[in-house]
């Protein structure tokens, strides 16, 4: 699977080589230890070479290349990586939650639950991209909704890599277990409708519950064909 050219519209050149090669990373198909140089970058995506050199400081700055003189090399995630990534989100989303429980959250949950009818379409159509987008719209929704200056900030200098490996994982579901899709949208519901009667306990029981599930789901999805490729 390619990176979804919807999901490109108005991105740099750079900025599309750089989600390209993300994918590519985080799906196997560039390994650890797998040499990018610019000249070869360049001319696998028709471009020169100034796009590629943007794209791999972009890489690098989310820790999956080491730049190198003239290319890089490909780090890659490993489960540690990914354990610190579901960290700092779960770590967020806990905290933009405690913002919401005692607040009119009624254009919010509006927001989620078109999202998660979003996700039902998509899932009926095998829609990975649309299902994969809305998921991740759905959480980012509750960091936006937050205002929270410094938490964006950060949340902005990982969206695209969350969002890189829910794709990923998101195709590995469907491709193997598709049923598991649908309790990921009944417990988006759950998690909006409690947000609606401000219910704190079953708030951050989802969050929690849904940091395990996804664990997990990554764990067989996307980490162990990426490692037995490595092997």
């Amino acid at each position: 699977m390619k990176y979804p050219t919807t999901w490109l519209q108005g991105a740099s050149l750079g900025e599309r080589i750089a989600c390209e090669l993300r994918l590519q990373i985080i799906r196997g198909i560039q390994l650890p230890e797998t040499v990018l140089s610019e000249n070869q970058t360049a001319a696998d995506f028709g471009t020169s070479r100034s796009p590629v050199r943007e794209a791999l400081k972009v890489l690098a700055g989310e820790g999956l290349l080491r730049l190198e003189r003239m290319g890089a090399i490909v780090i890659g995630m490993t489960p540690a990586d990914m354990e610190e990534l579901f960290d700092v989100r779960k770590l967020i989303e806990h905290f933009v939650v405690r913002r919401y429980v005692h607040s009119d959250n009624t254009g919010l949950v509006t927001a989620l639950n078109r999202m998660i009818d979003k996700m039902e379409v998509a899932l009926k159509h095998r829609d990975v991209a649309e299902f994969s987008l809305q998921d991740f719209n759905f959480h980012e929704a509750l960091v936006l909704e937050a205002g929270h200056t410094r938490i964006l900030h950060t949340w902005n200098g990982m969206r695209q890599l969350i969002l890189t490996v829910m794709l990923a994982a998101t195709e590995q579901r469907f491709a193997s277990n598709i049923e598991e899709s649908q309790v990921t949208i009944h417990k988006h519901r759950t998690f909006a409708n409690a947000l609606n009667q401000g219910n704190t306990q079953e708030l951050f029981e989802f969050i929690e519950d849904h940091y395990r599930d996804t664990r997990n789901a990554v764990n067989d999805s996307v980490l162990s064909p990426y490692h037995k490729a490595r092997s």
